[in-house]
């Protein structure tokens, strides 16, 4: 199951992802009108949805298929994702325990970072 494109993330264009090794990921999506805030950039809901999501794919994969649910996200914004432009979440597991995984994300673009984000995943029982 393609977690990416179900659900909610169906409403926002989904995104497309691979795995890189068994700690890496990465996620892609483009930055259309319906994703912008009123000054013309990507919405700061959208980066956020693009970080959450991508991290908790990869949560419940290193998580052997569990349910894993958000924690804590903290994103930090650096520069704006504008109309057209390809962005790209590199999603790092930087720790996993028994019940917990730990990640990190930077999305970027052609030009370089636009957000970092941090977080922690609850791995669910079955």
């Amino acid at each position: 199951m393609d977690e990416t494109n179900s659900g909610y993330s169906k409403h926002v264009g989904g995104l497309k992802g691979k795995k890189i090794d068994d700690s890496t990921y990465e996620y892609q999506t483009t930055v259309k009108d319906m994703h912008l805030n009123t000054a013309g950039m990507a919405h700061g809901g959208f980066l956020t949805f693009i970080a959450d999501t991508g991290m908790g794919n990869a949560a419940h994969r290193v998580a052997d298929g569990k349910q894993c649910v958000t924690i804590s996200l903290e994103m930090k914004f650096i520069s704006a994702g504008k109309p057209g432009d390809n962005l790209i979440a590199k999603v790092k597991v930087q720790k996993k325990t028994r019940t917990l995984v730990f990640l990190t994300c930077e999305i970027i673009n052609s030009q370089g970072v636009v957000a970092v984000t941090s977080g922690v995943w609850k791995i669910l029982k079955p």
